[in-house]
């Protein structure tokens, strides 16, 4: 049964409305440059938390109803003089407090000098004090513009007291300008190496150039795809490296496949026009399966209720598909205005050989005359690479993944060194309901303040320590209940984002309350995430598993494949993630690479990783099983069939892999570390793929499995007959010489040359 016939009428479109298709391609450019600018603008720093979570509720209930919480702004004032309670700096402190109070948009200010100087807001040294500022609303981000330049003033003017900023806003508004920062030293080290690989891939700079200009496409549709969602619905500004440099791999790779189809139909004697639409008909097919596949796979983050994790699903599936739009119209279209000159501008030529001399079909065939040994060597290799991940830690981004030079990083290193306990690390513990507010927020707050690794409790009734009330209640205390329930600040005096900070919150949850309590915070948030990620993973990974099998099988009519393919990318995976342990969680080359490490992994980075790589490697499944099984189909021999498919494949796989890790490694130089992470991670997992996957466990496999790779029940059978994708008739998919044997390399058979092929 024949295909259907749209790539072929999307071929045809192309080429006989090139202009047309290249003047609306040239506005959305503009458009794209235009609006996309804007895209910072509408982007978010949170989406962490599950909205429906206890921890949510508590952060809510105190923001809504007590109009408190966690600080937005936290100001470390440091006396020149080296004493907060000297008269100049007291008066200096006082002044700067009643600037900050004055500024549009702030709620609260708490400061030393302005709340009968509480010794929890003093540093241990007597040399710095804290401010501590609430903002109204959407307000805290123009609040945090004035006090930097307030600290900015500040330092230039010699004040009395120095300024420096952290809290949550400072915090998150350092991970926008880092990230906005990183993704304009990303680009300048990705475009030209790029334009390197791609140019000995092809030879020539013309041909190279193609899947640059359609990745340039790629990453201004990002831009403006980020702009437009994010103007609907909450995205995170993290997912801007990532969908760029997934735009951008992506538009490459897929450029890689038909600018490569294209040449080799050319050669082959067809004309222009034949040769474009044949690309797109053939080459086409793989990218429109490709790219489906990778957007089922970032499809599953919809589940998740973090606006973190959907936010990469919103951006990276609009990504995929103006990658593959770009590169079915566009690009065609391109071709067809170039014509036979695709080949001028070229530095040297490609030497070609027999198929059967292939560097990929000569290691298929080693490979399958012992495919057990090889097959077990190599999945013991993965799984032992892949072994520290069993030991993950799972924590929140802090400022520590930061680079060091940043000031924010700087100040909550200060307030986490001076003082006592962690006011940037405060949470709540609301009360609801109790009968008597005051008498059950006295009796909680005795019973908080007495848990390991809780500094103080601060609430309408007082100060706790240790189990006992410290300090009578002040006039701001009030604030802390209304007529149905209160709360609670806790300092904690250990790092929240460890094991022990997370036992922390266990057992805060754990003790009696005399009515409804909820525990707020971002280590409780932590909590509350994971098991939301828990509950939906397997529905996630049931519904990636679904959509790949049932792609694969309408492309190879097996039900063994589609298992076979799962199986080995989720073992190139246990490397990746073991990696990024032993790497990012360890600090294993934390001086190399450049970052401080933590001792836990971000808790949505596993899920990100996985869903990308898992994407990308059914993207290279894809193209290498639709060259197997035309082999197959038309000879019938398996051990043939998938030697000859590597060797047609092989080469431009790892081409396209180098390219798309090229653009992942580049983002790895973020100063962010938990992108750094994701840059580095992924381009591990795609070379993984393309190289030890594909070149050994692939071939191994498949000689194992024989004749029953292409095994399927009769009504299978019936129903991939009907509704399979398959090749046209008209097309064997062997580009013969004079004695019947295909040629290898670009100016002979379908198979881009490998970065390694030599050069005349």
């Amino acid at each position: 049964m024949k295909k259907t016939q749209l790539l072929t009428r999307i071929g045809s479109f192309a080429v006989r409305r090139r202009r047309l298709v290249l003047s609306f391609t040239v506005l959305f450019m503009v458009i794209a440059g235009v609006l996309g600018t804007r895209a910072f603008g509408v982007l978010q720093d949170e989406g962490f938390e599950d909205p429906g979570s206890e921890s949510f509720r508590a952060d809510e209930l105190v923001g809504e109803r007590f109009g408190g919480g966690e600080s937005d702004i936290v100001i470390v004032a440091t006396a020149a003089g080296g004493d907060v309670d000297a008269p100049d700096a007291v008066a200096a402190g006082t002044t700067v407090s009643a600037q900050i109070a004055a500024f549009d948009g702030v709620d609260t200010v708490t400061s030393y000098w302005s709340a009968n100087s509480p010794p929890t807001l003093r540093s241990e040294g007597g040399d710095a004090a804290l401010v501590l500022v609430d903002a109204q609303g959407g307000s805290a981000e123009d609040v945090l513009g004035l006090a930097e330049d307030l600290a900015d003033a500040s330092e230039e003017q010699g004040s009395e007291v120095t300024l420096a900023i952290t809290g949550g806003e400072a915090i998150g508004n350092a991970f926008g300008e880092t990230i906005e920062g990183d993704l304009a030293r990303a680009e300048s080290i990705a475009v030209p190496i790029t334009l390197v690989l791609l140019v000995l891939v092809f030879g020539g700079l013309l041909a190279a150039g193609l899947p640059l200009l359609v990745g340039v496409i790629a990453v201004l549709g990002t831009f403006l795809s980020l702009f437009v969602i994010g103007s609907v619905t909450d995205v995170s500004v993290f997912a801007i490296n990532l969908t760029t440099a997934l735009g951008l791999g992506l538009a490459i790779d897929y450029s890689l496949f038909i600018v490569s189809r294209y040449r080799e139909e050319l050669a082959a004697g067809r004309t222009v026009e034949g040769a474009v639409i044949r690309a797109v008909e053939t080459a086409g097919r793989t990218i429109a399966i490709g790219a489906l596949t990778v957007a089922v796979s970032l499809s599953a983050l919809l589940l998740f209720p973090m606006y973190f994790l959907r936010s990469f699903a919103y951006a990276g599936i609009a990504v995929v598909l103006t990658a593959m739009a770009a590169s079915l119209l566009s690009l065609p279209a391109l071709l067809a205005v170039v014509g036979t000159r695709i080949d001028s501008l070229r530095l040297f030529r490609h030497r070609t050989h027999r198929l059967r001399d292939g560097f990929w079909y000569r290691t298929a065939k080693r490979v399958m005359r012992r495919p057990a040994a090889v097959g077990l060597a190599v999945v013991a290799v993965l799984l032992l690479l892949g072994t520290p991940f069993l030991r993950a830690e799972f924590g929140n981004p802090d400022a520590r993944m930061l680079p060091e030079s940043s000031e924010t990083r700087q100040a909550t290193e200060a307030l986490q060194a001076g003082f006592s306990g962690d006011a940037s690390e405060a949470f709540p513990v609301v009360l609801d309901g109790a009968g008597d507010v005051a008498a059950a927020l006295d009796g909680l707050a005795v019973n908080v303040s007495g848990v390991d690794g809780i500094d103080r409790v601060e609430t309408v009734t007082g100060t706790y320590s240790g189990g006992e009330r410290v300090a009578e209640p002040g006039p701001a205390s009030a604030a802390f209940a209304d007529g149905e329930g209160g709360w609670m600040s806790v300092v904690p005096s250990i790092e929240m984002g460890s094991p022990e900070g997370q036992d922390l919150i266990a057992e805060v949850r754990d003790l009696p309350a005399d009515g409804e309590m909820f525990v707020g915070g971002d280590t409780a948030g932590l909590i509350d995430t994971r098991s939301a990620i828990a509950d939906r993973l397997p529905l996630g990974l049931g519904l990636i598993a679904l959509a790949t099998t049932v792609l694969l099988f309408l492309l190879s009519g097996s039900l063994l494949v589609p298992l076979k393919a799962m199986i080995l990318n989720l073992l190139s995976l246990t490397a990746t993630f073991g990696a990024m342990v032993w790497i990012f969680q360890d600090g294993n080359l934390s001086g190399v690479l450049g970052f401080t490490e933590t001792g836990t992994l971000d808790t949505t980075t596993p899920i990100l990783m996985f869903c990308i790589a898992f994407g990308l490697s059914m993207d290279y499944e894809v193209f290498l099983l639709s060259r197997i099984k035309e082999e197959h189909d038309r000879t019938g021999d398996n051990d043939e069939a998938v030697a000859i498919g590597l060797e047609k494949t092989g080469g431009i796989v790892t081409a396209a892999a180098a390219v798309l890790s090229v653009t992942f490694l580049a983002f790895g130089t973020s100063g962010v570390s938990f992108i750094k992470m994701f840059g580095i991670g992924l381009a591990i997992a795609v070379l993984m793929d393309a190289f030890v996957i594909r070149g050994t466990l692939v071939p191994a496999f498949m000689k194992l499995a024989g004749n029953a790779n292409w095994w399927a029940p009769a009504p299978l059978r019936r129903l991939h007959e009907r509704f399979g994708i398959r090749e046209d008739d008209d097309d064997d998919g062997w580009d013969g010489d004079q004695d019947g044997e295909p040629l290898d390399g670009p100016d002979g058979d379908r198979n881009a040359p490998a970065l390694a092929s030599t050069s005349e």
